[in-house]
């Protein structure tokens, strides 16, 4: 795709001219503005201005990959802001974030307005900068430079890779897999991870062995705890001792020996700080130590850049937050090191300065590392709370840790046997010599103190005795699902995604309904499993981690320009494009038959008794196989219609599935049979065998064989009537909906636990529950939060809730806030932001609908008539036309 080329051209060197600044933040945007003075104007692009449409044809690589761009509406205005504010300015300076999405956005700025021909005469600038501060924007505005067209290509080859991928493969999963939503280049290949660990967990075997343990009595000294290492002269492995019989053989041989210390070593122990935050190890630190998920960590560090109010200007926090890089520029390093001597004394500051080099697979470390702007604005110093407090004082230590002196540990290890060797023990404990980077975690240091052990000062010879000498038992455990810290984790080793990527990858994921989040562990769906399955049997190349991350190194070439971004698209097409043309053929059968195998041991687990865990359980000489509906995948016969046998999808859906549908006794009020069936989506309750029966499904916690006449009739009542609202009289009732059981008033639902629960609530449990539900999303009416006033017109910007979720209220502007932010920490200019973004979407007003005026009743009659001979006539010409066909 040809390119403008964009000439670097002089100022005017007299008259008075503007500069006009392009960011991608209004927040930022006024911060800047007031960095740079009344001769430069700063507008917000609001982030990407265009895209590629989501239809087929976007992307031809027939035409050279040739890419067709739709500018967004929303973009629309603040395009003809920018073109209207162009006419009184001399010079463009694209200031968008300094990363390649931040390139891309100027490049599809320049495009835009090179077709609008607003660029005549008018001189363009890239400026980019690490962090907002007066210094830092200041200094890139006197260092401009051109449009890097290397990065833009490799923005255009990574849009062109993830829609080719997305707008090929995805029709071919739903015509091959009905029920499948979409399938992703790296997406795919993250859930590939969760799921083959979900797999291990399945598979795993534990394993039994035992250890043994010493209380030790000494005469210098308190207590201390030792571990069995050798036994009979042979040192003692994980699984040494396999059973109980061996484990209590071990300690019976301790409790016989005399036993003395055999040695006692003390060795130096050195730790060195890590390197300040990249993007990654900056959410996997956010997840471990402050429970926050990678959007809640990338949001809240968003926040921290564009800045706070210090002293009446607002101050960057910290640098920018995409980053892959560990290293930190000399003002940054010498102003820590200035504030370490300063804080905590000269022995903490070391001799050399300390340089960091990235060991992740692929980083380009195009950029610093994620520190603060200012070592001296310490988290104690600053007016921050909630999450940017917790998150500042985080990336603060880590930075400032970075550049400070090695803890001095001493590590003593002290041996312990018989003359015979026949039992050998040890006890080790580590003392703080000198705490060094360690002071700035002095909680997490007094844990440790607290959870070392002590050991009394013995010398070799000397008499010990075991005391409380216990064998315990033990199992080995599977692996840990992922969390969003090891994930990321994994994928950064892998060389898998990259850092500005995580984020999206893990919502996606969640969005599409492949996995779920409990626990804040990764658990993954049945939909998942089965699309992972087809990809891994149909497309196995492009899901293997090696191929994923060798197209991301070629990718990086592209960035430093080492290689041609065409030519790289043309290499994937072709394998890819001929991959796909190879399933055009497939049956769903045939898909299904390969997904039988691939997922047998979770869809068909064995049977204890040895029999065929594919054999039908209603007919005779039927086999389970997986089927698929425009609602699902389920396992059925492969008699249908004849057996009509069905169950979920999944391993656990087997093991509950009934052999036939039976009836649990008669209705005392409608002298009906009730039924307890199973279908597709579990089992259920029914009334009858009418056209359409009263239906309901069981609730989680109830299980299939606790199911009885009693319990059926009480879930064949539902809804239920609880009593009528005191305060307006309205009903309130209870049920069980697609996400648990609920009550509702008067449109308000409050969620409850079991099922159990919601049969037993009484009226005034009931009231209370609805007044916390209406009290927790402000009620509908009331303020959840006032923001303050407009800066420029003065009218009051509120938090409001609604029935669709919360939304910030200015004037007559609602501006709906995302889903995955806390209406408690919108700020007044979080609250701006999106009120600018909802009037440059702006509202269209729907014409008044015009007044039909009567059709007279002799007017009606001929329309008719000639309505009736059109249809006459077309009736007559009908063979004529088919026979010209």
């Amino acid at each position: 795709m040809a390119s403008p080329s964009y000439r670097q051209k002089s100022p005017p060197l007299c008259g008075v001219y503007m500069n006009l600044v392009i960011v991608e933040s209004p927040a930022k945007a006024k911060t800047i503005e007031k960095y740079l003075g009344k001769d430069y104007k700063v507008l917000a692009s609001f982030g990407h201005i265009r895209d590629l449409p989501s239809k087929t044809g976007s992307v031809r690589p027939d035409e050279d990959f040739a890419m067709d761009w739709a500018v967004d509406t929303r973009a629309k205005k603040r395009i003809a802001d920018i073109v209207n504010a162009l006419k009184a300015s001399d010079k463009l300076i694209l200031a968008t974030d300094p990363d390649r999405e931040g390139e891309a956005i100027s490049w599809h700025l320049l495009e835009v307005l090179e077709q609008k021909k607003a660029l005549k005469d008018k001189t363009v600038e890239r400026v980019v900068f690490n962090a907002i501060t007066r210094k830092s924007v200041t200094d890139a505005i006197k260092a401009p430079r051109a449009l890097d067209m290397q990065l833009v290509n490799a923005y255009l080859a990574r849009r062109a890779l993830d829609y080719l991928v997305g707008f090929t493969l995805s029709p071919v999963l739903w015509r091959k897999l009905p029920g499948s939503r979409s399938a992703g280049r790296v997406q795919s290949v993250s859930l590939r991870l969760i799921t083959e660990r979900e797999t291990e967990i399945e598979q795993f075997q534990n394993q039994e062995y035992w250890t043994v343990d010493a209380d030790i009595a000494s005469t210098k000294g308190n207590n201390f705890p030792a571990k069995l290492v050798s036994l009979n002269g042979d040192k003692l492995t994980k699984f040494s001792l396999g059973d109980e019989k061996a484990g209590h053989g071990a300690r019976d041989a301790v409790k016989a020996a005399s036993l003395a210390v055999t040695s006692v070593v003390a060795k130096p122990v050195k730790r060195n700080p890590l390197p300040p935050y990249t993007t990654s190890t900056l959410q996997q630190d956010a997840s471990g130590r402050l429970g926050f998920s990678a959007t809640r960590t990338m949001q809240t560090a968003q926040k921290l850049y564009e800045g706070i109010d210090i002293g009446g200007e607002t101050v960057g926090l910290i640098t920018y937050m995409r980053t892959d890089g560990v290293s930190m520029v000399g003002e940054a390093i010498s102003e820590a090191r200035s504030t370490i001597k300063n804080k905590f004394g000269e022995k903490y500051v070391p001799e050399k300065v300390r340089i960091y080099k990235s060991k992740a697979k692929n980083a380009q470390e195009a950029h610093e590392a994620i520190r603060p702007t200012s070592f001296t604005r310490a988290p104690a110093d600053l007016n921050l709370s909630g999450d940017q407090a917790k998150l500042y004082e985080l990336i603060w230590n880590r930075a400032m840790a970075s550049q400070m002196a090695t803890a001095q540990l001493e590590r003593t290890t002290i041996e312990i046997g018989d003359k015979a060797k026949t039992v050998g023990l040890r006890a080790s404990g580590t003392v703080v010599r000198f705490d060094g980077f360690l002071v700035l975690y002095q909680e997490r240091a007094k844990k440790a103190e607290a959870d070392n052990v002590h050991l009394p000062n013995v010398v070799a010879n000397d008499m010990v005795v075991a005391e409380k000498i216990e064998a315990e038992q033990h199992f080995t455990q599977p692996p840990p699902r992922y969390s969003e810290a090891s994930l990321v984790k994994k994928m950064e080793e892998l060389g898998i995604g990259r850092p500005s990527t995580y984020a999206s990858i893990l919502k996606v994921l969640q969005d599409r309904d492949y996995v779920t989040l409990d626990k804040r562990r990764f658990i993954p769906a049945d939909k998942g499993r089965l699309v992972i399955a087809f990809l891994e049997e149909f497309f196995t190349k492009y899901v293997q981690y090696e191929y994923t991350a060798e197209l991301e190194e070629r990718l990086d070439k592209v960035s430093d320009g080492k290689l041609e971004w065409k030519k790289l698209l043309a290499n994937f097409w072709d394998g890819f494009s001929a991959q796909v043309d190879g399933t055009k053929d497939l049956r769903v059968s045939q898909v299904l038959d390969a997904l039988n195998v691939a997922l047998g041991p979770m869809v068909f687990p064995e049977k204890e008794d040895g029999s065929d865990p594919r054999k039908c359980p209603t007919c005779d000489d039927g086999q389970l196989s997986l089927k698929v509906s425009r609602f699902g995948s389920f396992v059925g016969c492969t008699n249908y219609p004849d057996c009509k046998h069905t169950r979920p999808f999944g391993k656990n859906g087997g093991e509950a599935a009934p052999s036939a549908d039976k009836v649990l006794g008669v209705d005392p009020d409608s002298g009906l049979d009730v039924w307890l069936k199973t279908g597709r989506y579990g089992p259920y309750v029914q009334l009858g065998e009418d056209k359409n029966p009263k239906r309901t499904g069981l609730p989680k916690e109830w299980p299939y064989d606790s199911i009885d006449l009693f319990k059926a009739l009480k879930l064949l009542s539902l809804p239920r009537h609880i009593g009528d609202h005191p305060e307006d009289g309205k009903k309130i009732v209870g049920a069980i909906g697609r996400y648990g059981p609920y009550i509702l008033h008067a449109g308000v639902y409050a969620n409850l636990k079991t099922a159990d629960e919601m049969f037993e609530v009484g009226i005034n449990r009931a009231v209370t529950l609805i007044a916390e539900k209406i009290a927790k999303r402000g009620g509908g009416a009331g303020a959840l939060k006032e923001l303050g006033d407009h800066p420029e017109t003065k009218k009051p910007i509120k938090v409001m809730a609604g029935r669709y979720g919360p939304y910030v209220k200015y004037a007559k502007i609602n501006a709906t806030i995302p889903q995955d932010v806390d209406p408690q920490d919108v700020t007044l200019e979080l609250a701006l932001e999106y009120i600018a973004a909802k009037q440059a979407k702006g509202t269209k007003k729907k014409k008044p609908a015009k007044k039909k005026k009567a059709v007279p009743k002799k007017k009606r009659r001929q329309l008719k008539r000639n309505r009736l001979q059109r249809q006459k006539r077309l009736r007559k010409n009908e063979p004529q036309k088919q026979l010209r066909k």
